[in-house]
């Protein structure tokens, strides 16, 4: 309670406080006056009839009474009942009102007025005072004195209390005399003369009636104040009860009377409040309060109390009343018990009636009982502070938030039904999700079709985004050429369904040619709903399709195709769903454009990739090849390098790798080019190291800016020997028969296009069992790694993969180096090439060599030979044309060249006959006409030999033939 509220009323609020603790009848305050000697006078009282206050309205310091001493002593004072009752200070019957006498000797008690029944109360009663102290503790304003309802005396708890109280209004008036209305000067509080009755003018200030009614004979007494309360006028009331209860609200009459016949029949504390209405036509409210007052016979005969005006207190009260009762959010409180004190309108469509709930334990109520909401209500009240929460309640399943406020002596509980709120705010996420999780799929199925190159790679990433998380089962998708329909890839259907769905004309009424026309998607949730929008369909079948949906793919403003999205049972799918499917369909017709165009330029680059490269590497008998090749666009998949496998005459074999720098499709040209060339100047017979000069050649005509690296490598199957020229190109790894690897030594030479001939050689043995890799930079520098690093783990994976395979087939060993160096998934950012080669000796029995001397004979000689070793090899079908071969050879030799001569035979796939001198003239075929005698030798050689050439060696030149070996005869 503040400093601004009015000396009356802290006084009264103390004494409620102070009867309360101690259950008294009543209280009342004492004051001391101003001036030497002025006693104590009364100036409050709460819940006493004026038969027991008037007695207490003025009397000294030095009487014997508790607040006489409790003044006096300055503390706790205690006076039994029988003192009480039998206290009249002397000279008090000058302070009766008007009318009122005392009682006659041996009147019993509670015959007569309100003054009779006095004895009867304080009989039975005691008074309990304490001294008014101010705070600092030299000045003693007053007293405080409650009448218990018992003789016994308080105990030492409700003495503290009591003391407790004290101190606090002595607080209060102090404050309020120190004001500059003090005391002294104020006269409605204390006249400038001693002497006279200060009830009334107490009463009168709080407004605080009096009154006494005999139970007995219905009559009823009121002091001026009650009447004043009740607007009764004291010359026209005629005491009857019955005139009371006229004036109470008819509504208010059943309980009012109802509570007065409580509170006599079971002798409690009677209080009631209730609207009257005032004989001068105004209406209020009222609050009375009282004690029944037994008689001799131990029977209720009195009932005394107090009645004072609430009607601005109630009016205030029901405004807030009302407000809370009609507020939009519900409201309830409840008391430090737990128990509902109120609850508004709004509160009982979620709780129940009021009538239901007033009174009782709020964990009673059902709402209450939602998980966790006692805990939190307590965990309020303790940390006194509010906490708002959303709870469910179970009585009608919606949503509220509460708010619980502490507040003194309770909580206070705030309800806001927010289920339409909580429903928007849970619409609003579903819609936030939804739209964040198409945007994720679309994120999704943008990054998958951006790394797909062909339409098989488009077809699988929308299969892969839509038909798991759509639960769909199956999907397949067609183009449109011309009227028909062309099918481009399908997930989950069968071939006999393919058959039936891949082509089909445009013409028909179908949902694909509507869509396609329409340009519309279209969803069918059931077969029923396809048959009845389709009666031509009714007899198709459709195994384990229940709903669809037609997706037209739209690109470049033209429909391209349509894809169809499949399920195994009847689906009516959602607007989100619905919406995500049209929105993936056009990234998927965007980049299935996008991959048909791929197609078609990876079909023609690669045509042009098997143009410029070898479809199939030979295989002659000097050695067993294989190859990968992997340029690093796969889109186009033609880069720069290039490799060759070259049969040569002899039975040797030319081993080509190159890489022209740069990939692409003009690299691709160039290499192209260089290929050619080296096959031409292969089929020329010319060393390597004059290859590698004419090769040089014609990169530098191509331009500054083209560049190539090149190795050529010749192996000589009857010698084992591997002659190597390099320009620019890096060594090959060559893994011996023990497999242990090395990296022979080559000059490598500048590349070509900034060399300068001639260009350095080396020849190598190789032995039988040997394996030679040849490769480009692209293989070994893949994956960041540096060239020697690269090198060293394709010797290591050649080797452990070698060893572990006793004849290792080379294209399996080409597969295993290619996946250990170029993982999968791995993007190599240069083109590369692995090109394996196994050489094979040619045995010593299928050699034959002669030399043969510088004279006419010698063509004798070498048929001599011819017919034995043919003889020997059971070659003899090819004696004749053998001897005819070497016959012109021979005789050729010796009339326009020089010695040495030799004669060499191999039988291999063919038969070789080799003719070699020392002159570096080689001959050539030319037109004889018809009267020469000479010059049709070599057109005999050609008729004669499937294939013929000559070559240089270093000690001259070689003329040699080949001859198809017969076919072996049929045991």
């Amino acid at each position: 309670m503040g400093d601004d509220v009015a000396e009356t009323e802290a006084l009264r609020c103390a004494l409620h406080h102070a009867i309360a603790a101690l259950g008294g009848l009543g209280g009342m305050v004492h004051l001391r006056g101003p001036w030497e000697g002025a006693g104590l006078r009364l100036m409050v009282t709460d819940g006493l009839p004026p038969a027991v206050t008037r007695q207490w309205e003025d009397f000294s310091e030095t009487d014997t009474t508790a607040p006489a001493r409790a003044a006096r002593e300055g503390g706790y004072a205690w006076q039994p009942g029988p003192a009480v009752a039998g206290h009249r200070p002397a000279g008090r019957d000058d302070h009766l009102p008007a009318g009122h006498a005392p009682a006659a000797p041996g009147t019993p008690a509670g015959a007569g007025g309100p003054d009779e029944a006095a004895p009867g109360v304080l009989a039975t009663a005691g008074l309990a005072s304490v001294p008014l102290i101010a705070p600092t503790g030299t000045e003693r304003l007053g007293v405080l004195s409650v009448l218990t309802s018992t003789a016994e005396e308080p105990t030492a708890g409700q003495r503290g209390f009591l003391e407790q109280v004290a101190r606090w209004a002595a607080g209060h008036l102090a404050r309020s005399l120190a004001a500059p209305r003090g005391m002294s000067t104020n006269p409605e509080w204390w006249p400038d003369r001693p002497g006279g009755s200060r009830l009334q003018q107490a009463l009168k200030a709080v407004r605080v009636g009096a009154w006494d009614w005999n139970i007995r004979t219905g009559e009823l007494f009121w002091d001026e104040p009650a009447m004043t309360v009740l607007g009764i006028d004291p010359a026209t009331f005629d005491h009857r009860i019955e005139t009371w209860l006229g004036m109470v609200h008819p509504d208010d009459l059943p309980w009012v009377m109802a509570d007065t016949d409580e509170a006599i029949r079971t002798r409690s504390v009677y209080g009631v409040e209730y609207r009257v209405y005032r004989p001068d036509g105004t209406s209020g409210w009222a609050q009375a309060r009282g004690r029944v007052i037994l008689g001799e016979d131990g029977k209720p005969s009195h009932m005394v109390g107090t009645v004072w005006d609430t009607t601005q207190t109630h009016a205030a009260r029901e405004s807030v009343d009302h407000a809370l009762r009609h507020m939009s959010d519900g409201f309830l409180a409840v008391d430090a018990d737990w128990r509902v004190t109120f609850i508004n309108i709004e509160a009982e469509r979620a709780l129940g009636s009021s009538r239901e709930l007033l009174g009782r334990v709020l964990w009673g109520i059902p709402f209450a009982r939602a998980p966790g909401l006692e805990d939190r209500c307590r965990q309020a009240v303790v940390d006194h502070r509010p906490v708002g929460f959303d709870v469910r309640s179970p009585a009608n399943q919606r949503w509220y938030h509460l708010r619980l406020v502490p507040v003194p002596g309770g909580l206070t509980v705030y309800l806001t039904d927010n289920t339409e709120k909580r429903a928007r705010d849970a619409e609003r996420t579903a819609a936030d999700s939804a739209a964040a999780e198409r945007a994720a799929r679309i994120a999704e199925l943008t990054t998958a079709l951006a790394e797909a190159l062909t339409t098989e790679d488009v077809v699988k990433a929308v299969a892969q985004h839509v038909i798991q998380p759509f639960r769909a089962t199956r999907l397949v998708v067609v183009a449109v050429e011309g009227d028909h329909t062309r099918l481009v890839g399908s997930v989950g259907y069968s071939d006999t369904d393919l058959e039936q769905i891949g082509s089909y004309s445009l013409t028909a009424t179908t949902p694909t040619s509507d869509v396609l026309h329409t340009r519309t998607p279209l969803f069918i949730s059931s077969v029923a709903e396809l048959r009845a929008r389709y009666p031509g369909l009714a007899d198709v079948s459709t195994p384990g399709r229940q709903a669809w949906a037609f997706l037209p793919l739209i690109a470049s403003g033209r429909s391209t195709g349509c894809c169809v999205i499949s399920f195994d049972k009847p689906r009516l799918l959602t607007e989100d769903e619905r919406t995500l499917l049209v929105a993936l369909s056009g990234l998927f017709a965007q980049a299935l454009e996008r991959a048909r165009l791929y197609d078609s330029e990876h079909l023609r680059a690669k045509e042009l990739q098997r143009g410029l490269l070898p479809r199939h590497l030979p295989t002659p008998p000097a050695a067993t090849a294989a190859a990968r090749y992997l340029p690093a666009d796969r889109r186009l998949e033609v880069g720069g390098d290039w490799y060759d496998l070259i049969p040569l005459s002899a039975e040797r074999v030319a081993l080509v790798i190159g890489d022209v720098m740069g990939h692409g499709l003009s690299e691709a040209a160039t290499m192209g080019r260089l290929r050619t060339a080296v096959r031409t100047l292969a089929d020329l017979e010319l060393p390597p190291d004059e290859i590698l000069g004419h090769l040089n050649d014609l990169v530098s005509d191509l331009g500054d800016d083209f560049y190539a690296t090149c190795l050529y490598a010749v192996y000589d199957p009857t010698t084992r020997a591997c002659v190597f020229a390099s320009a620019g190109h890096l060594p090959p790894v060559v893994v011996r028969p023990d497999h242990t690897p090395y990296v022979p030594e080559i000059p490598t030479n500048p590349p070509l296009g900034a060399a300068v001939p001639p260009f350095d050689t080396v020849e190598l043995e190789m032995p039988e069992g040997s394996l030679l890799a040849l490769f480009t930079d692209g293989l070994v520098e893949a994956g960041g790694r540096d060239v020697d690093r690269g090198v060293d783990e394709l010797a290591h994976v050649l080797t452990s993969a070698v060893r572990d395979e006793s004849a290792p087939d080379l294209d399996q060993l080409c597969d295993t180096v290619v996946s250990a160096l170029l993982p999968a998934g791995q993007r190599n950012a240069d083109d590369a090439v692995l090109f394996l080669a196994q050489p094979h000796p040619l045995a010593a029995g299928n050699i034959a060599s002669w030399p043969l001397p510088e004279d006419p004979v010698a063509a004798g000689q070498a048929r001599d030979h011819i017919r034995t070793q043919l003889g020997v090899w059971d070659l003899d079908d090819l004696v004749m044309t053998t001897e005819l071969l070497v016959s012109e050879l021979v005789g050729n030799v010796i009339r326009h060249a020089q010695g040495p001569v030799r004669l060499r035979l191999l039988r291999s796939r063919t038969l070789v006959c080799e003719v070699s001198d020392g002159s570096l003239t080689t001959p050539h075929v030319r037109r004889a006409s018809p009267t020469d005698e000479g010059g049709r030798g070599l057109q005999l050689v050609s008729a004669l030999a499937q294939r013929w050439g000559a070559r240089f060696t270093a000690s001259g030149k070689s003329i040699w033939t080949e001859q198809p070996l017969p076919e072996p005869v049929a045991g």
